[in-house]
């Protein structure tokens, strides 16, 4: 099993932006932790980060037929991007939303996202457990799915 785990704007300064919200873990940090689970989970993971909207949209793009589910922190993206929304449904890889922080607690415009709606579920306010759970909701939605 192949999942891909997308990072969106800003968050390759995790460890210096807003550290009481988002802790001190780098991004390089977060990868190798996701590295390690990934062994845990059995699957074969790939991380990939960007700031640029066209970027993510030509990574999920790039992502059908090779990948078999997602895990997509796309940030400020989250509330803003309906093209990194159409393109995981026009990939329709099974995908799980995150985020570190929990976005109903936050700003108001934070509130909706127009990715939930093409994802099999939304996780955020764990920090890094939430990937951790996204991709292990992910394998057990792919390993269900295929019984």
């Amino acid at each position: 099993m192949k999942i891909l785990v997308i990072n969106g704007v800003n968050m390759n300064m995790l460890g210096l932006r807003e550290p009481e919200k988002y802790g001190s873990m780098t991004l390089k940090d977060l990868e190798k932790e996701l590295y390690a689970f990934s062994f845990e989970l059995g699957i074969d993971l790939e991380t990939f980060q960007s700031n640029f909207e066209g970027e993510i949209v030509e990574k999920i793009h790039s992502a059908k037929n090779i990948f078999d589910g997602i895990v997509i922190n796309a940030g400020a993206y989250t509330h803003t991007s309906i093209a990194i929304r159409d393109a995981l449904s026009a990939v329709d890889i099974p995908t799980v939303e995150i985020h570190m922080t929990n976005i109903y607690k936050r700003e108001e415009f934070r509130h909706h996202s127009y990715i939930a709606p093409v994802c099999i579920g939304q996780i955020s306010g764990f920090g890094v457990n939430s990937y951790k759970l996204g991709l292990k909701a992910v394998v057990d939605y792919l390993s269900n799915d295929k019984k």
